[in-house]
């Protein structure tokens, strides 16, 4: 491309070095835009014509100029390269091509700084609905799983040293709140992406008649910015938006950890299916899990775009400035990757992992995780907590020195501890009745967790 072609090239007597224009261009990636910059220059069209800054027949013709090379990309026959810059000077190009001198009036009363400015967020918006639908998908395979093993017990945690056994569908509900806390903040992240900056111009608005509410309402954003400087160069949008794209890989990433350990040898509470694991190539026995391993690993990506944004934005002057032409990979490839990770997770929930139930049984019985339950009981008969609980520590103790488990204690055993003890311990320290008996709200209890399970249905249904 000549200097003479540039939009902006008529202060300039030379053209960028070819180098140079490489390393300006955005077209590579900015791309991605397209469909948003169509919209939205359609809507500008329609504003300059209602407000009479350009002819009706003039907005006409743009409009449909637009949708022409809206068309024309999506059947392959509008690829522009990195002589175009970037998407908004490629699409003004083409359109100037189709309806001639009308299409070099597109760009009255709007600048760059806030065309791409209302494309990023028409770009986020639509991805944010599409990701809170992933959630509900991801939310819907949790309850189905939760409602099948809500008496399935599994060994509950702390420190990852076995703690309470809990039943699995209360651990999977826990994963449910995650997403839904996910789902709501993108929702909240929505009401600042839903604010229009066109007409903002490239810092301090336009002399031009424009009507901004009506560009808002015609792409259907909620309100329009108040401040013309904050709105070329606001980025704090996106930067929440990463902020809850990270958590949501973060929760991703602790139920692979988690998914991990339990499909090891040493736990073998899952087993992964086909359809969801690769093998070794010299070792023939093993299944390995991929699917969680490269989710956990891609929340790391998404993590650095955040601080990136935030190093981005931390020393910019007002008001727009090219660092922020950076914005873009980072939002784009967040998308990509949160979407990639929740489709490939909500599938391995679905038909990737099945539960070894008769193991997980077998785990809750073999260790002490039914010590606080001892120490319960005796506070139920009257004996203080902290008595009990140091009393329960040496039994403990003793236990371990002598190989046996609590449920091995005869009742002589236990009554030469303490005189409270009965018959009835041997109940109470049972797995499924350590389960059912924690009914208080929240709690692991069989009908407990059958409540909850209910209201997380209701809740998604709202």
């Amino acid at each position: 491309m000549t200097a003479e072609q540039k939009t902006w090239s008529q202060r300039f007597e030379k053209a960028l070095h070819p180098a140079i224009e490489r390393f300006n261009a955005s077209i590579g990636f900015d791309i991605e835009l397209i469909e948003y910059d169509i919209t939205g220059s359609v809507a500008h069209a329609k504003m300059l014509a209602k407000t009479g800054i350009i002819s009706a027949e003039e907005g006409e013709r743009l409009a449909a100029g637009l949708e022409q090379i809206r068309q024309e990309y999506r059947e392959g026959n509008f690829t522009p390269g990195t002589d175009a810059e970037d998407v908004h000077f490629a699409v003004e190009r083409r359109l100037t091509e189709i309806v001639g001198d009308a299409g070099k009036k597109l760009h009255t009363a709007r600048s760059r700084n806030d065309q791409v400015g209302a494309d990023t967020r028409l770009y986020l918006r639509d991805q944010i609905n599409q990701i809170r639908e992933q959630l509900r998908e991801f939310q819907e395979v949790l309850l189905n799983l939760a409602e099948t093993h809500v008496e399935t017990l599994i060994p509950g945690y702390t420190h990852l040293q076995r703690a309470q056994p809990v039943s699995l569908a209360h651990h999977l509900l826990a994963y449910f709140e995650m997403a839904q806390r996910d789902w709501e903040r993108l929702g909240d992240v929505f009401k600042r992406v839903d604010i229009s900056p066109l007409g903002c111009g490239a810092l301090a608005g336009t002399t031009f008649p424009i009507d901004r509410h009506y560009t808002a309402e015609l792409l259907g954003f909620a309100g329009v910015y108040a401040n013309s400087l904050d709105g070329v160069s606001d980025r704090d949008f996106a930067i929440e938006f990463l902020g809850a794209a990270s958590l949501i890989m973060a929760h991703l990433s602790r139920l692979s950890e988690e998914v991990i350990l339990w499909a090891s040898q040493e736990f073998g509470f899952v087993t992964l299916t086909d359809s969801c694991a690769t093998g070794s190539s010299i070792m023939p026995q093993k299944k390995n899990p991929d699917v969680p391993e490269l989710v956990r690993g891609k929340s790391g990506r998404v993590f650095g775009h955040l601080q990136a944004l935030l190093v981005l934005v931390k020393g910019l002057p007002l008001a727009y400035n090219k660092d922020l032409q950076e914005d873009k990979e980072a939002l784009f490839d967040t998308v990509k990757t949160v979407r990639a990770c929740l489709e490939a997770m909500t599938i391995l929930l679905r038909e990737g992992i099945e539960f070894r139930t008769v193991r997980l049984a077998e785990a809750v019985a073999e260790d002490f995780s039914n010590a606080t339950d001892v120490a319960d009981y005796l506070a139920a008969k009257g004996v203080p907590f902290r008595e009990a609980y140091n009393l329960v520590g040496k039994v403990v103790k003793t236990c371990l020195a002598a190989g046996k488990l609590l449920k091995d204690l005869s009742l002589e055993e236990w009554k030469a501890l303490h005189p409270a003890f009965e018959g009835d311990i041997y109940e109470a320290i049972a797995p499924r009745r350590v389960v059912a008996a924690r009914n208080s709200y929240g709690g692991t209890g069989f009908e407990r967790v059958r409540t909850a399970i209910e209201s997380a249905r209701s809740r998604m249904s709202l």
